[in-house]
């Protein structure tokens, strides 16, 4: 453990009253909420909150990616997000013109990969949601992205995503840990995923994991490793491996960047790195450090790696980037255990199993 490390957990730690104080908020709020003096909107269709108890990335944009490719060609699915540092407000529904400042780059990247579904953004979800369903009257199930703390809607099912090496049950509220809702909270949810698990998740691993989390009854509890696909061009799509051989340049701004940096060491010969803040804005002037640290990498099998949460943001350089080997890793969840029919038979049940409450 560094010295930035130790100074930056102490500090951490010197801010426990704060920590207190926000946590008795929290609890207050959500009481407010169980006991019906804060009430949740419903609607007459099934909605599917994808969220966390933490910040930072425990996947949440890959789940909702893997939902929409489950349910897509099936039912009428939209997608509904915050649009967490755009330059706009209020609610819109992309098109084929929307670019990651209008909508943020979650939405963007599911705009760009699911050309055929409904993606919106609005922070406030209650007003969205009218909205969304009068642009489209069609929409089947909405997919909510990182909504799980915020109660104003009652979705269906909440799918809770928690980190394999930081579960929620070990975490504190902010600032001295990363929670932003309490661990009670997990209680409200149908499904808990344990995300960016090792690929080789041992069986009495996974029994202490779920001890440990304490499910109810009526709670389902899954486990995923990250995997990751064949890097593409991110402008003309053609795609490369990453070999041995390679020297690599990775651009990353996104919360947790640690599986990804393991997985490209363990693949490349070295790689170098290029980071930036969590849903950080390009500038030309990066792209001319890009540029510059790239060129500074001698060797003949180089190219530059970015995620996509990063390439929709970068895309808008597509002039400078057309001759440049900058090329894009995708990322999905895949499950553990052979649970994933299981995992999509709960999802599908549910779409189905309201639709038909609701026709009675």
């Amino acid at each position: 453990m560094n010295f930035n490390t130790i100074f930056y957990k102490s500090f951490r730690i010197l801010l426990l009253p704060f920590a207190l104080l926000y946590g008795a908020i929290i609890l207050v709020r959500n009481w407010l909420f169980d006991k019906n003096h804060l009430r949740s909107a419903q609607y007459n269709l099934p909605i599917i909150c994808v969220g966390n108890l933490a910040v930072g990335g425990t996947g949440k944009s890959p789940m909702v990616e893997y939902l929409v490719g489950l349910l897509k060609d099936t039912f009428k699915v939209a997608t509904l997000s915050r649009g967490y540092k755009r330059k706009t407000k209020g609610y819109a529904l992309a098109n084929e013109n929307t670019t990651a400042l209008e909508i943020g780059d979650e939405p963007m990247q599911f705009n760009a990969k699911f050309p055929g579904i409904a993606v919106a953004v609005g922070e406030a979800r209650i007003e969205a949601i009218p909205q969304l369903l009068h642009d489209r009257a069609d929409t089947q199930v909405i997919i909510l992205d990182d909504a799980f703390q915020h109660r104003a809607v009652n979705a269906g099912l909440n799918i809770l995503l928690t980190e394999y090496n930081d579960l929620f049950t070990n975490d504190f509220y902010l600032p001295t840990g990363d929670l932003r809702d309490s661990r009670s909270s997990a209680k409200r949810a149908q499904i808990i995923v344990v995300t960016k698990c090792p690929p080789y998740l041992g069986e009495v691993e996974k029994k202490a994991i779920i001890a440990d989390i304490g499910p109810t009854p009526n709670q389902k509890i899954f486990f995923t490793c990250i995997e990751y696909g064949r890097p593409y061009h991110i402008i003309d799509g053609s795609q490369r491996d990453i070999t041995e051989h390679d020297e690599i340049l990775l651009v990353c701004g996104i919360a947790n960047p640690k599986p990804l940096k393991q997985y490209i060491a363990e693949h490349a010969d070295t790689y170098y790195q290029q980071d930036y803040g969590d849903h950080h804005i390009f500038t030309i002037d990066d792209l001319k450090e890009i540029n510059k640290k790239f060129n500074d990498i001698s060797s003949e099998h180089r190219c530059i790696i970015t995620t996509e949460k990063d390439a929709v943001r970068l895309i808008k350089f597509k002039d400078q980037l057309s001759t440049l080997p900058m090329y894009v890793l995708p990322i999905r969840h895949k499950f553990l255990f052979e649970e994933g029919r299981a995992f999509n038979e709960t999802v599908v049940h549910f779409i189905k199993h309201f639709t038909l409450d609701v026709a009675e």
